[in-house]
């Protein structure tokens, strides 16, 4: 396992290329961002590069890595550094409060979640993973290892909804066959972008997996997209406009 910073994955070794391959997909983005209701003020917690910050209220991000805070693109406020467990901020402080893809990255989950709804007078908007849908994806098949290593690393999704309590809706996000942001499932029908390093770097996913198990995988599906035997698989994926994916859409209203 590769080391660890502030998070279970050390993004300052394996971040470098995020911004190029973790890019918001603007039909999951209308979701997060109508989640968000008519929050003006919003706290944007493991914010990473800044995908999915809305740009039409105040939003203030909070970062711990200086590698991503870098990557934060001109036109967005910079990150401010700190921890979802330890949010430097008064109670109710924000009207909303969100997280995208990161919740599974933090050191003590509950105590996140508690923050999230601590300085949130309003929905906490999360986009997270349902460990018990991934076996769903193909990549499955290939790369066993690194799925169960994800099944552990996502909390139950019922766990999270009672550590926000309140109103809460879970809701399936369909990945669309064209998703600008890179993780796993995002590249369903387009299986050749796991060969590529880049991409494989921007999905922490690899981050829980030996070194020998990832050259294994890539080297197999290397061989069946190269025989058809994918295309034979999984090839009526291609036309296949969406995908019911392990992406969740949770919010939690007090």
């Amino acid at each position: 396992m590769r080391s660890t910073s502030a998070g279970d994955f050390d993004y300052e070794a394996g971040g470098a290329t995020y911004s190029t391959h973790r890019r918001a997909d603007p039909t999951i983005s209308a979701l997060v961002h109508g989640a968000l209701g008519d929050a003006r003020t919003v706290v944007n917690v493991g914010a990473g590069a800044g995908s999915y910050e809305p740009t039409d209220r105040y939003v203030v991000a909070v970062e711990p890595s200086p590698r991503l805070r870098s990557q934060r693109p001109a036109h967005l406020p910079p990150a401010v550094d700190g921890i979802a467990e330890s949010l430097p901020f008064d109670d109710d402080a924000f009207g909303a409060a969100m997280a995208t893809i990161s919740l599974h990255q933090w050191n003590d989950t509950r105590a996140g979640l508690r923050e999230l709804r601590r300085v949130s007078r309003g929905p906490v908007v999360l986009l997270t993973f349902d460990g018990d849908a991934l076996e769903r994806f193909w990549l499955a098949e290939y790369a066993p290892e690194l799925v169960a290593a994800e099944r552990r690393r996502y909390p139950p999704l019922d766990w999270i909804t009672e550590q926000l309590g309140g109103r809460t809706t879970v809701t399936a996000v369909p990945v669309p066959i064209d998703c600008t942001d890179g993780f796993t499932e995002a590249f369903y029908a387009r299986p050749e972008q796991f060969l590529v390093d880049d991409v494989r770097r921007s999905q922490s996913a690899w981050g829980f997996v030996t070194d020998e198990v990832e050259r294994e995988t890539v080297a197999r599906l290397r061989r069946d997209l190269e025989d058809g035997t994918w295309h034979a698989r999984h090839g009526h994926l291609l036309d296949q406009p969406v995908f019911e994916s392990s992406l969740r859409l949770v919010v939690a209203s007090p």
